[in-house]
C-alpha cells in the first residue's frame, strides 16, 4: 500500500498579501461587486489584477470554478488561485469544504508544496463560526489531496500530482485565528482518518482479503492505542457465528470478525456506541453470480468496515469522552464447491434462522451476527454502515445515503451531524409492513423480499437482530465510491460516513 501523504496544517495571523509560498488560494462570491477589505492589499500587490478580474466578468465565481493569476507585482506567491463559492445566499460550510478540496487538487497538479488558504475571508465570516470554518477547510483540503495512483507507473511524461505538504490557514484577526487552531487540529485528524479508509477501500481483492483486512486493522489499532481482537474461522465456529461463516465458505481466504475498542471514559465499562461496518472484501455474488459488467467495483463492498477502522482511530486521536466498540464482520463472497447455496438455512448467532434465497444478498447475512453480538453489549446506540442495496441507489441516486432505524431521536441526531459533515442522509422507512416481505415459509426469515422496497426490506431484516437497543442503519451503497472525478475529489473510494459518524460522536 502506498505511503499516506502527510500534510502539516497551521493557522497564522496574517494578511494574505504577506504569505510567501508556492500557491495562495483565495475565493470570490458570485455576487461580488467589489473586493472586501481583506483582499485590497493583496490586489495592490497584484497591480489590481483582482479588480480587473471582476471588471472583465470572465470569472463567474460559480462553486468550484477556478482561475489562476500569475503576479507581476510584489506578491510573495508565484500563483494566486481564485476559487468560486457561488452566491452568498447559498453559502454553506460544505461549499468551503469543497472549495478547499478544489484548491488543493489544483495545487497538486501544479506541484505546489506550500499552500496558503484564505478562502473564508469574503464569506461573511461574522456569520460563520471560525472553529467550524477551520475544520471544514482543513477536512476539504486534505480530502482533496488524496489521489489513488498506487499501481500507475511514473514516467517523465506523467503530470505533476504530488500532494502539497504544507497548508497554512490565513486569518488577519488574532481572536478568530486562535479559535481556528482547534478546528484545524480536529479537521486534520478527521480527514487523515477518512483518507486512510479510502486507501484501504481502494485496494483490489488480490491485495486485501478478510485475514489481511483484519491485520491492517490490527496494525492501525496499535498506532492509535486501541484494543483489537480478531476472531478467526475457528473462533467464529465456536461462537456459532454461522452467518459470517456461511458467506465466506466459498473462499480460500477465511472470514474474520475484528473487534476494536476505544475506552475514552476510564473506569466506566458502559459502552456508549457500537459502530459496525460491513466488509465484504470482494463480492462476486457467490453462486447467485453477479453480471460481469462493473463487477470490478465490488472491491468497494468492504467500505463500511474501512470506515469503522477510521472512525475508531479518529475517536481515539480526538480523545472523545466515550466508550466505543467497532465491529468489522468480513468475508469474501466467491462461488466454489464449498459455497453456501440458495435454499440453505443458516442458524445465526442470535438463534434466529435465515433461508438463503440469493447468495448475492450476503451483507445483511454477515451483519445479522454482528448486530446480535453488539446488542448483547447493551450499548446506548448501535450504528451500522453498509454498501447494502442497489435499491437504495435507485431510490436516492448518488447524492444521499439511506438512513433507517428504530429510534427517532438517534436518526435526528445523525441527520443533524450529516448537515455539518456534508455527507447527507435521507430518512427511509423499515417497519413491520416491510418485515412481512422477509418472512420465510421454512425459517424465521429469508434474505430477500422481492424488488419492491428493496432497501427498506433489507433494513427491516437487520432490525430483527438488535432487540430494543436504539439502532440506525446507513446504506452507503450509492455513495461509498464514485466513478467520476469532481473538482474537489478524485474518483474511487469516498469513505462516505466517516465524517458523519464522527460528528455524531463529537456531539454526544
Amino acid at each position: 500500500m502506498a505511503k499516506e501523504p502527510k500534510i502539516t496544517v497551521a493557522v497564522n495571523v496574517m494578511d494574505p498579501a504577506k504569505f510567501k509560498g508556492d500557491l495562495l488560494a483565495i475565493s470570490l462570491l458570485e455576487d461580488t461587486k467589489q473586493l472586501t477589505a481583506e483582499y485590497r492589499e493583496l490586489d495592490r500587490s497584484l497591480n489590481s489584477a483582482l479588480t480587473q478580474l471582476l471588471k472583465l466578468g470572465d470569472f463567474k465565481a460559480k462553486p468550484n470554478e477556478t482561475t489562476i493569476l500569475y503576479p507581476t507585482g510584489k506578491s510573495g506567491c508565484p500563483r494566486i488561485l481564485v476559487v468560486g463559492l457561488g452566491k452568498r445566499k447559498d453559502l454553506k460550510l460544505n461549499i468551503l469544504r469543497q472549495a478547499a478540496g478544489t484548491a488543493f487538487r489544483q495545487a497538486a497538479k501544479l506541484g505546489a508544496a506550500r499552500c496558503g488558504l484564505a478562502l473564508h475571508l469574503p464569506a461573511a465570516p461574522e456569520k460563520l463560526d471560525p472553529e467550524q470554518i477551520a475544520q471544514v477547510i482543513t477536512e476539504g483540503a486534505i480530502f482533496g489531496s488524496y489521489n489513488y495512483k498506487d499501481h500507475i507507473s511514473t514516467t517523465s511524461d506523467t503530470p505533476k500530482t504530488s500532494a502539497a505538504s504544507s497548508l497554512t490557514l490565513l486569518e488577519p484577526d488574532p481572536r478568530r485565528a486562535a479559535k481556528m487552531k482547534k478546528g484545524a487540529a480536529a479537521g486534520q485528524i478527521i480527514a487523515d482518518a477518512q483518507n486512510r479508509a479510502r486507501m484501504i477501500a481502494n485496494r483490489p481483492g488480490c491485495e486485501i482479503n478478510p485475514p489481511l483486512l483484519a491485520k491492517e486493522a490490527q496494525k492501525i489499532a496499535r498506532q492509535a492505542d486501541l484494543q483489537c481482537t480478531i476472531f478467526d474461522e475457528k473462533k467464529l465456529a465456536k461462537m456459532k457465528m454461522n452467518a459470517i461463516l456461511a458467506v465466506g465458505s466459498g473462499s480460500a481466504s477465511k472470514p474474520r470478525l475484528t473487534v476494536l475498542k476505544y475506552n475514552g471514559r476510564k473506569g466506566l465499562k458502559m459502552i456508549d456506541v457500537v459502530v459496525i461496518g460491513k466488509a465484504i472484501t470482494f463480492d462476486s455474488g457467490g453462486l447467485s453470480l453477479k453480471p460481469s459488467e462493473h463487477m470490478e467495483s465490488m472491491k468497494f463492498d468492504k467500505s463500511g468496515g474501512c470506515n469503522t477502522i477510521a472512525i475508531l482511530t479518529a475517536a481515539a486521536r480526538l480523545k472523545l469522552p466515550l466508550n466505543i466498540v467497532g465491529l468489522i464482520p468480513s468475508a469474501e463472497n466467491l462461488p466454489s464447491h464449498t459455497s453456501y447455496r440458495p435454499g440453505d438455512i443458516i442458524t445465526t448467532y442470535s438463534g434466529k434462522t435465515i433461508e438463503v434465497q440469493n447468495t448475492d444478498a450476503e451483507g445483511r447475512i454477515i451483519l445479522s451476527d454482528a448486530l446480535a453480538y453488539a446488542a448483547e453489549m447493551k450499548p446506548k446506540a448501535i450504528i451500522d454502515m453498509a454498501t447494502l442495496t442497489g435499491a437504495c441507489m435507485v431510490a436516492l441516486g448518488h447524492h444521499n445515503a439511506g438512513l433507517f432505524g428504530n429510534n427517532d431521536a438517534l436518526k435526528l441526531q445523525l441527520q443533524a451531524a450529516a448537515q455539518f459533515s456534508g455527507e447527507p442522509v435521507w430518512p427511509m422507512p423499515s417497519g413491520p409492513d416491510y418485515l412481512e416481505q422477509m418472512k420465510s415459509k421454512v425459517a424465521d426469515l429469508k434474505n430477500v423480499g422481492g424488488r419492491p422496497g428493496g432497501s427498506c426490506t433489507a433494513a427491516a431484516f437487520l432490525g430483527e437482530f438488535v432487540g430494543d437497543v436504539p439502532w440506525a442503519h446507513i446504506d452507503i451503497a450509492a455513495t461509498a465510491d464514485a466513478d467520476q472525478e469532481k473538482p474537489y475529489r478524485t474518483h474511487g473510494a469516498t469513505a462516505y460516513g466517516v465524517r458523519l459518524v464522527l460528528e455524531y460522536l463529537r456531539g454526544l
